[in-house]
């Protein structure tokens, strides 16, 4: 697979189609490198995860990506940052923002893992941005770049990575959520006044009374060490939080499940509504890589179908946290399922809990 799709032209849409009153800045997406951990079968290892492999299997996923221990996140950033710029030729001094997105613990405690992105393509000086909202921050970071691009009239040429690299002392791959956890790394090289694959507009709200959901209790400042006998192989998982937070109340249960679909629906049309395009007009939706009903369900209300999402390739990957809607993007292009023109959303939900989405025009 190359790195990098061949981008086509696009048809741009209007600034005066925007919402009243919002701050345009035209940047789009140059390249895209990837880096990945080996890929393993969800069949033959999901045993080795979790006492009821079948739960697992019953979700779909055919392969994940395992990182070898001495990868770390920075690694695979890195890895994937190269790619990116080397389809363009382009050297890492060349760029006036480093921005990374991380989804999992960072290597390091007191660290910056953007920082040391940097050193690792050599750069001497830059501008560097460290984004962890969990997996929306491969997606909302690209709101917070144009947000700099804004107030930062010189900075044109910044470089967007995503990696999602889970600690397997901290995390069970396969018993968070109902997903297949993965490690994967997406690097994008953006440029001001760039009109292919160009950013419209990003969108994003909280539940804060959500927000203890799927956290890892040992570790930060209030339990630094877990007790002797902890292990994520016995762990609860993060969807029993979710039970006992709702105390196990099958109707406020089923009003949840109802508000997760809802409002997945209102972040999209929102951001269509700062964009000042309508959502009828949306080609494609990219959700976080989840089973293939689920995503199937989030694109219905725009009469999207669901070979005109990630539906597919989600089950190749596993769920790669902050990396999986561009590396979607990414491979979609590669493929030539998406066209010249196309209006895309790439949407999902986050610990926070945070709904998010991010429309593209290719």
């Amino acid at each position: 697979m190359a790195d990098s799709p061949s981008i086509p032209q696009a048809t741009i849409a209007g600034d005066s189609e925007r919402a009243p009153g919002s701050q345009v800045v035209d940047f789009g997406i140059l390249s895209f490198g990837y880096a990945f951990g080996q890929d393993l079968d969800v069949t033959e290892t999901a045993g080795s995860y979790v006492t009821d492999p079948e739960r697992v299997i019953r979700w779909g996923y055919s392969t994940f990506h395992r990182a070898e221990p001495d990868v770390t996140a920075t690694r695979l950033a890195a890895d994937a940052a190269r790619k990116a710029l080397a389809e363009l030729n382009m050297d890492a001094s060349e760029l006036d923002l480093v921005v990374l997105a991380t989804s999992e613990m960072p290597d390091y405690l007191y660290w910056d893992t953007s920082a040391a992105l940097a050193r690792e393509l050599g750069i001497d000086k830059t501008q560097t941005l460290l984004l962890n909202e969990g997996c929306a921050s491969g997606v909302t970071g690209l709101g917070m770049i144009a947000g700099q691009m804004a107030i930062q009239p010189n900075l044109n040429t910044a470089l967007f990575v995503a990696v999602n690299r889970v600690s397997e002392f901290h995390r069970n791959r396969m018993n968070v959520n109902n997903a297949v956890h993965s490690d994967g790394a997406v690097a994008t090289v953006l440029r001001r006044g760039h009109d292919q694959l160009r950013w419209l507009a990003t969108a994003q709200f909280t539940d804060p009374d959500l927000c203890d959901f799927f956290r890892c209790d040992f570790g930060g400042a209030v339990t630094p060490q877990p007790p002797a006998d902890w292990s994520t192989a016995t762990a609860p998982s993060g969807l029993e939080r979710v039970l006992n937070h709702f105390g196990k109340d099958p109707n406020r249960l089923r009003e949840f499940s109802e508000k997760l679909s809802s409002r997945v629906t209102e972040v999209i049309t929102l951001a269509c509504q700062q964009a000042g395009v309508s959502p009828e007009r949306l080609a494609h939706i990219i959700y976080i890589n989840d089973s293939a009903d689920t995503i199937e369900e989030v694109a219905a209300p725009f009469g999207v179908t669901v070979e005109h999402t990630n539906a597919e390739v989600s089950l190749t990957h596993g769920h790669m946290g902050a990396a999986d809607q561009l590396v979607s993007l990414g491979e979609a292009l590669q493929r030539g399922d998406i066209k010249s023109g196309d209006l895309v959303a790439m949407s999902g939900i986050s610990i926070g809990m945070r709904w998010y989405c991010t429309l593209v025009q290719v």
